[in-house]
């Protein structure tokens, strides 16, 4: 069997490659019209960081794992064709803002229309709108000389940070196809493919609709239990309430569960807010105002947090930041990933930069050259903000500090030594939740975490 995936991004190089290391038998072909990519995914250095991806590629690499930017020949040799290219949010025309851009889903369909030789089952692994495999089917069918085509949706589950993990040992894995003698069929060879390593009992199989609505409903549910922790986070605050001790109470209810209940800064990455606002069009799309507005609620949660959290620094700094320096500490959206797409961070410095702060940014995987802010959080360069090569450097001689990525190394920095070299009085917004504000609070910090009761003066002057 050969299998091609068209997009050699954060979804198509990691589940290529696991599929490469669990099924030596079938060879597999990343293809990208980005040749930079693709020379990447052959080098020592990969595009994407992701802990463990880098053992996968090398054990399978060379052997039957294979990266190249022949996209023509390899769908001529493929049985079965994975489309993983991106879809981002439209920026233009009817439902901008919201609606999914499907430009490069109808290209890689005529592409493969126009080069295939033989019948494929086509796999859609990109995150769509419901009924996207029928424009797929639509266009394959006019234009492929009459082949045969199967579609199928098998939406990626994965989270970055923890991809190589949810690859290896999967909650599920989702298949979707038509319920027709051959649609059955296509569905059972893919199925065949993921039993080499996945209990069958957890691949499942549905309507090809049920499939695609499933990915944007899962991202929903899920961001969904964040903005509603980080509603509670602001209550907690006003009150006097730890949002920790709130969420460990109610995940001990089986029916809720812990997960999810981690308040912060607010939710980033390339998933979340994308898919909600891909759902809220669907819903209005099919005359459904009212499910489209609870789910939009969702998104705006989210955005006010991030605002509130830089509210917070400058009203805590007596209602001023201009011309101090912030030193922000992360930019990737979470731990363990280098991508800040709609990351936290961006609002976070952006909002600081309209108020005329000094802003020093440190990530320890983002590259320097991408911690740029403009209106869409990229881009162009703003003299007041600098990029520091380590923590210790963006806190010296700040007047506070802001944690907005939750990397480990952050909890164990010596916050003594940081002090001493700060303006007084120095102030810390834990983002995240991830450092010891008694500790801190011991030391001299003036520290305060999302959803944590403010430490009163008497405590202060006791510590």
């Amino acid at each position: 069997m050969n299998i091609c995936c068209i997009g050699a991004g954060y979804v198509g190089g990691p589940t290529m490659a696991m599929i490469a290391l669990k099924c030596p038998d079938i060879t597999v072909t990343v293809v990208d019209m980005n040749a930079a990519r693709i020379a990447a995914w052959n080098s020592g250095t990969l595009p994407i960081f992701e802990p463990g991806l880098d053992d996968v590629v090398k054990q399978a690499r060379g052997k039957n794992l294979f990266f190249s930017t022949d996209v023509a020949a390899q769908i001529k040799q493929a049985d079965i064709i994975f489309v993983a290219v991106n879809t981002p949010t439209k920026t233009y025309g009817v439902g901008a803002g919201r609606a999914a851009d499907l430009r490069y889903i109808e290209s890689v369909a005529r592409t493969i229309a126009e080069h295939a030789e033989t019948g494929k089952i086509i796999v859609e692994k990109s995150t769509i709108p419901v009924k996207t495999a029928d424009a797929i089917k639509t266009i394959l069918a006019s234009n492929s000389k009459g082949l045969k085509f199967a579609v199928l949706s098998n939406p990626e589950f994965l989270a970055e940070g923890t991809a190589v993990k949810d690859l290896t040992n999967p909650d599920r894995v989702l298949i979707g196809g038509e319920r027709t003698p051959e649609g059955e069929k296509a569905m059972e060879t893919l199925v065949g493919v993921y039993a080499r390593w996945v209990p069958r009992d957890r691949i499942i199989t549905t309507n090809l609709w049920s499939s695609e609505l499933s990915k944007l409903v899962a991202n929903a549910f899920l961001a969904q239990r964040i903005s509603s922790i980080n509603s509670i986070s602001a209550l907690c605050e006003a009150t006097g309430a730890d949002v920790d001790e709130v969420a460990n109470a109610i995940g001990k209810d089986s029916r809720i569960g812990p997960k999810f209940l981690k308040s912060s800064v607010g939710f980033g990455g390339s998933c979340f807010q994308k898919d909600i606002l891909n759902l809220t069009y669907l819903c209005e799309s099919f005359g459904l105002p009212e499910v489209a507005a609870y789910w939009t609620s969702v998104v705006g949660i989210n955005d006010w947090q991030k605002q509130r959290f830089a509210g917070r620094i400058v009203k805590e700094l007596f209602n001023t930041v201009a011309d101090k320096k912030i030193a922000v500490l992360g930019f990737a959206f979470k731990k363990d990933t280098n991508d800040t797409r709609e990351s936290a961070a961006i609002n976070v410095v952006r909002d600081l930069l309209a108020e005329h702060a000094k802003v020093s940014v440190y990530d320890p995987k983002v590259p320097a050259d991408e911690i740029k802010i403009d209106s869409l959080g990229k881009g162009i360069d703003n003299p007041r903000l600098t990029v520091a090569k380590d923590a210790y450097e963006a806190c010296a001689g700040a007047h506070a500090i802001a944690i907005v990525t939750e990397w480990d190394e952050f909890k164990t920095l010596d916050y003594a030594k940081i002090f001493a070299g700060m303006p007084k009085p120095a102030f810390l917004f834990d983002g995240r939740n991830i450092v010891d504000l008694a500790a801190l609070r011991k030391i001299g910090f003036k520290a305060s975490g999302i959803g944590k009761p403010a430490a009163s003066r008497r405590a202060e002057d006791l510590g």
